[in-house]
């Protein structure tokens, strides 16, 4: 077996994986996460077809990316914090399944807590509530579609963040 097959083993099982934050040259590859994302596929393609995720907006807020010992992206999460809320996850699809997503839902509750924040706010992709409910998001209302750039409904939901004991 080859070592890059062995490290992406290892990834596979949650080994190797590390959650660090990411740079300006991070930029290219947040983007095309977000826009190869196979959540956004068929009608939910508009909303991220011309989205981009620039060297100022990492500059400007704390986004984190999970990489595997390769440094090959395999999610990332943006957590805004005044007022608090969780902008942007995306796992890359070769990664669903991984844990990954719970890594750095982790990882985001971590970071609310140090910064001081009670409550993260999560407006979902209508298909990732689920996902957010099973880690511990609780649904607190609807928001209402914004056509045209967002043309369905979303699940409005809130991440309570324990304090430290």
């Amino acid at each position: 077996m080859s070592s890059r097959m062995a490290r992406r083993g290892r990834a596979a099982r949650g080994e190797g994986v590390r959650i660090r934050r990411a740079t300006a040259r991070d930029a290219k590859r947040l983007t095309n996460l977000v826009r190869r994302s196979r959540a956004y596929e068929g009608g939910y393609a508009s909303m991220v077809a011309q989205y981009r995720v620039g060297p100022d907006y990492i500059e400007a807020h704390p986004v984190h990316v999970a990489v595997d010992e390769d440094d090959t992206l395999l999610g990332f999460y943006s957590l805004l914090l005044s007022p608090p809320e969780l902008d942007l996850m995306f796992v890359a699809d070769r990664a669903q399944g991984l844990g990954i997503g719970r890594r750095l839902v982790s990882h985001m509750v971590a970071e609310a807590r140090g910064a001081g924040i009670e409550a993260v706010r999560v407006v979902s992709h209508p298909p990732a509530e689920g996902f957010y409910r099973s880690v511990g998001a609780r649904r607190t209302g609807t928001v209402l579609a914004q056509p045209p750039v967002v043309n369905w409904d979303r699940p409005e939901l809130v991440f309570p963040i324990p304090t430290a004991e």
